[in-house]
């Protein structure tokens, strides 16, 4: 069992930044990727980025150039640097972690907002 616990969301202005930590335990192996996906009210969940165990990274189309995820192995911890907030950005943010099974962290809410 993974156990995922997500840091770092908050209310922020339009044009600011904010930093999400996801820290995992519990697995005595690595993942093939860890990864942050979003779900705002009435939408469905999307991706953000995803790092693999070889260190690529992918990105959704409305982030590319604002956000970056980055991991720090010998934490077991991955993070996603948020720039440039815009209020469409506003949602409960969600860490994912996948090897054979998939595991959710219980999601940390962004507001992006004036």
């Amino acid at each position: 069992q993974v156990h995922l616990v997500e840091s770092g969301g908050g209310l922020v202005q339009p044009g600011g930044s904010l930093r999400l930590s996801c820290a995992a335990s519990g697995s005595g192996v690595s993942p093939n990727a860890m990864g942050w996906y979003r779900q705002a009210p009435g939408k469905q969940r999307e991706v953000v980025a995803v790092i693999t165990s070889g260190g690529t990274t992918t990105y959704g189309d409305s982030v590319k150039g604002r956000f970056t995820i980055s991991r720090d192995n010998a934490k077991n911890t991955i993070y996603l640097q948020m720039n440039s907030l815009k209020p469409e950005d506003t949602a409960v943010y969600y860490c994912n972690w996948r090897r054979i099974v998939t595991y959710w962290g219980q999601g940390t809410q962004v507001i992006v907002s004036s």
